[in-house]
């Protein structure tokens, strides 16, 4: 094995990043070297470089947290993976394990997490290392190039759409159809709720409906897009799940729920967003932020997807198109995900 390998690394916030060699990292005591086969791109990754954020990681740094590999090298301590395990990396790199919240099942809240490509070095490298009691282990036979969104888009929405409360038969409001909603869409449908699909592009509806929505909305030339949702949904959805980053997503959301619903956010708009406070009590609505999923959920959700109930719409590119893959990430033209083959 080299001594170095091929990396896209963050030098500063205002640069692009700088695919070069860097040192091969010694895997800790509970640690897994790995061999990255594909990565993912997701939009946090695109935060992460340009430090948007107001916790910043600190350059220089890998990104990357939808990894998927071979373990090729384990620390001393480590029981939970062998060499030759194909696994992932994930937002959730690790969290401390003793707090109350991880405790009580809600480690994506541990105030002493770390996140992977972000506090810790991610996937956009031809190796990266995890924690073997936190990353996420592939069943065999899966396509890894599909599987890279799932790491975090995959479990990141059906956290949400758990976080919604809703039943089977439930109607279920989708906004965004992008790298996450498309996704969204899916899970939704394999839980076995009905799908409003809310857009502005009405190739990304047709892409929702190719999915499984029963019902698509471009919110862009509705004349009431929240009375169209109420009128085909016999009073308004149960739950609403808002992946867009566009902060008229928001309210538009809540106000299409039914009484009693609840809507879930994982979208990080740059803007803030009026809610209706009367409205909110007098209709007993729940608003709730949804923050990726915990290992339980990160397992459910390949599950899904192992089982062929998921399909994410990827293209795959090399890991020297980064650059270029952020600028149209930017622009709001790709379509469904980007996957990075590090081969």
């Amino acid at each position: 094995m080299a001594d170095t390998f091929r990396a896209a690394v963050v030098t500063s916030f205002d640069a692009p990043l700088d695919v070069k060699d860097v040192e091969l990292p010694t895997p800790g005591p509970f640690e897994a070297l790995v061999k990255v086969k594909y990565s993912g791109v997701c939009h946090t990754d695109l935060h992460a470089a340009e430090g948007d954020w107001p916790v910043k990681p600190s350059p220089p740094f890998i990104p990357g947290h939808e990894g998927v590999g071979e373990v090729v090298a384990v620390g001393d301590a480590v029981t939970r993976v062998s060499v030759g395990d194909t696994v992932g990396n994930a937002w959730l790199w690790s969290a401390c394990g003793e707090c109350e919240f991880c405790e009580d099942g809600w480690e994506t809240l541990c105030l002493q997490q770390k996140n992977g490509g972000y506090a810790v070095d991610g996937s956009f490298g031809q190796y990266m290392l995890v924690d073997s009691r936190y990353c996420p282990v592939l069943p065999e036979g899966v396509d890894l190039a599909g599987a890279a969104p799932i790491l975090c888009a995959g479990v990141t929405v059906y956290k949400g759409l758990k976080q919604t409360d809703t039943k089977p038969g439930d109607w279920v409001l989708i906004s965004g159809i992008g790298g996450l909603g498309h996704i969204a869409v899916q899970y939704a449908v394999a839980m076995g709720r009905r799908v409003v699909a809310v857009d502005v592009d009405d190739a990304k509806l047709e892409l929702a409906k190719k999915h499984g929505a029963e019902v698509a909305i471009n919110a862009a030339t509705a004349t009431d897009a929240v009375g169209e949702i109420q009128a085909a949904t016999g009073g308004g959805v149960h739950g609403a799940l808002v992946t867009a980053v566009n902060g008229k997503a928001f309210p538009q959301a809540v106000s299409s729920l039914r009484r009693g619903g609840t809507v879930s956010l994982v979208g990080l708009p740059p803007e803030q967003f009026p809610l209706d406070i009367f409205s909110v009590v007098l209709n007993g609505w729940t608003v709730r932020g949804s923050i990726v999923g915990t290992r339980r959920d990160m397992d459910e959700a390949i599950g899904f997807f192992a089982r062929g109930q998921i399909n994410p719409t990827y293209a795959v590119e090399p890991l020297d198109n980064i650059n270029d893959i952020f600028s149209r990430m930017h622009a709001g033209k790709i379509d469904g995900r980007i996957v990075m083959d590090m081969s």
